[in-house]
């Protein structure tokens, strides 16, 4: 366990709508909701602040947020803004390593054990980013600065907006046992219910089981979660991040029954994915369906072809023989999806082999 290096887990503070806030003047200090129009079907992207004190939150039907903050503004967005403004703050880290993992639009790692400008201080270059950040780009971003990825982004989270938590590798099972376990990656609302039935309500609670009972009661998320509490984490800083899979997903304005319309748009959600694959140089080789019913249910089911694809209509065939295992016709459906997943590069079965 390498206890020396230095991350950095720098997040936006509600990004999207910082940008709208920064670019319209108008919008600051009110609750902003990037999402569209709530009369129709859509999900929360982001919100402002003082929408957040309404309850309103990322992934929230639109029209969910309408009721909590009636009084709001909200605003489709500009994806390709945003884009732009994130690969301005890319930049802004190139300046101290090239060791940056992307996580999103609005978040990434960086390790700065050895960095550009010679700055032994993780804690200073993480305060001259969100300096630069502000300074430069009007916007403000949290940090967290640990040893590892997992306590460095846990840190991030801490003293939102505009705040920074640096843990010590001395400090950092003190800090794991002092928290709650839903702020433990990966542990959602079903996993923390489950440690919850088991009286296992903070870090210090998780760290008095030994790891075989917790595998035994939590499968491969008990050792994840043992070696978390500890602060064990070798994951290291990836700026090459491969993509593992290309899909395409949509809300329909109201909620269908026609299996026609859903096959139409499996074939438009193939062509486009297609098009991605063609982009990135890959090919695929399983297929994955997601239908969410008007109950918010999900379900996702897949197949794995016998050779690797990226031609569209090999895709949506197996998209549309999945809908047609699933869908009785009786529930009707709000979103429909299309991914490829089990991707590797097209190039090794593009090589001419000469001389053989």
């Amino acid at each position: 366990m390498d206890k020396t290096r230095k991350i950095i887990h720098i997040d936006m503070d509600a990004f999207f709508a910082s940008v709208e806030e920064r670019d319209h003047p108008e919008y600051r200090g009110k609750a902003l909701i990037i999402g569209g129009d709530p009369n129709k079907r859509g999900v929360v992207s982001t919100c402002s602040y003082e929408a957040r004190k309404f309850g309103v939150h990322s992934a929230m039907p639109t029209k969910q947020a309408y009721k909590l903050c009636p009084h709001g503004i909200f605003i489709h967005g500009n994806m390709e803004h945003y884009r732009e403004v994130s690969a301005q703050i890319r930049e802004i880290f190139h300046r101290y390593t090239d060791l940056v993992e992307p996580m999103s639009l609005d978040e990434a790692y960086l390790d700065v054990t050895e960095n550009k400008k010679g700055i032994k201080s993780a804690m200073k270059i993480a305060l001259e980013i969100q300096h630069a950040i502000y300074h430069e780009l009007g916007l403000t971003a949290s940090a967290g600065v640990s040893y590892n990825k997992f306590i460095a982004k846990i840190a991030s989270d801490f003293k939102k907006p505009a705040g920074m938590t640096v843990v010590l590798p001395e400090e950092a099972e003190a800090f794991l046992e002092s928290l709650p376990v839903t702020k433990f990656h990966g542990v959602g609302k079903v996993t923390a219910e489950k440690l919850h039935r088991l009286g296992i309500h903070s870090g210090a609670d998780l760290k008095a089981w030994e790891e075989w009972d917790l595998i035994r009661e939590l499968n491969k998320q008990g050792y994840r979660l043992y070696r978390a509490v500890r602060g064990l984490s070798d994951s290291k800083v990836n700026p090459h991040r491969e993509r593992k899979s290309v899909g395409r997903e949509t809300t329909f304005a109201n909620n269908i029954f026609d299996e026609r319309e859903m096959q139409e748009m499996l074939l438009l959600f193939s062509q486009k994915i297609e098009s991605s694959l063609e982009r990135i140089g890959k090919h695929g080789k399983t297929v994955v369906l997601k239908l969410r019913y008007s109950d918010f249910s999900t379900i996702t089911r897949r197949l794995s072809l016998m050779e690797y694809t990226r031609d569209a209509r090999v895709i949506y065939d197996a998209g549309a023989s999945l809908l047609s295992d699933v869908y009785s016709g009786e529930e009707s459906v709000r979103l429909v999806g299309l991914t490829v997943t089990n991707l590797k590069p097209l190039h090794f079965e593009n090589l001419k082999l000469e001389g053989f």
